[in-house]
């Protein structure tokens, strides 16, 4: 094989990586046990269930352009057995399994609205997935600062003290996009706007939108969930419903 021809065939293979549909990193009951899998590789469209394939042997999905919400490429949330679904409208957090509702909480979004470009201080719509989890054993009401504990445990007057501050308490779930050029990479890349899921103060969880992006949990509730909430796990923003 001449060199040229082997670049050819390099250059193609990167293409095909850059297009594919999205990708989730899922474990166990959330997916497959490989990371980084196009979702239509898993996911065959049977109502109120997720099919588990032999993807390996199938091999991956053909390249499809970036999905967007509405778009026919985009796995429906109905299709999809055990994911976060949060709803922006209602500003609930419901934790499906087995497609089957098994918990639920009171979120806030952002104040903004939905919306994916950087700086926007929207919350971004459609797939991500749980990329990291952050804030394991830590008290509850911990003060995590750049995704680190100061030492810190949240009360009214240390409240007080820091008018204004953005309280990121007790736990993380770091999310990521799974649509390339809709929440994913450049501009409008979920994970590198640190969009999380994380506690919060009780009176900036009310049930109105009042964030700066993220989706803010009551402390009790973020723990919960960070408990039962395996990182790769599939998240869906949805702004309709």
């Amino acid at each position: 094989m001449t060199r040229r021809s082997l670049s050819r065939r390099d250059e193609s293979a990167g293409s095909r990586f850059h297009t594919a549909p999205p990708y989730a990193a899922s474990f166990g009951r959330y997916g497959c046990k490989s990371a980084f899998l196009p979702i239509r590789a898993f996911t065959r469209r049977v109502p109120g269930r997720i099919a588990r394939h032999d993807w390996a042997r199938r091999g991956p999905s053909k390249p499809a352009r970036p999905a967007k919400p509405g778009h026919r490429n985009m796995t429906a949330p109905e299709n999809v057995a055990d994911f976060l679904h949060i709803s922006v409208p209602r500003q609930r957090l419901e934790l499906i399994e087995a497609g089957k509702v098994v918990a639920h909480y009171r979120v806030s979004t952002a104040k903004n609205g939905v919306g994916e470009k950087r700086g926007s201080e929207c919350t971004p719509r459609g797939w991500h997935r749980v990329r990291a989890k952050i804030g394991a054993g830590l008290p509850a009401g911990a003060v995590l600062v750049g995704r680190r504990p100061t030492g810190e445990i949240y009360t009214p007057l240390l409240a007080a003290r820091h008018p204004g501050r953005d309280w990121i308490l007790s736990r993380i779930l770091w999310l990521g996009g799974l649509q390339p050029g809709f929440n994913r990479y450049g501009e409008v890349d979920t994970a590198w706007r640190y969009i999380y899921i994380h506690g919060s103060p009780d009176d900036g969880v009310d049930g109105t939108p009042q964030s700066h992006g993220c989706i803010r949990l009551t402390s009790a509730d973020v723990i919960d969930l960070f408990d039962r909430v395996p990182v790769g796990a599939l998240v869906y923003v949805d702004a309709g419903a």
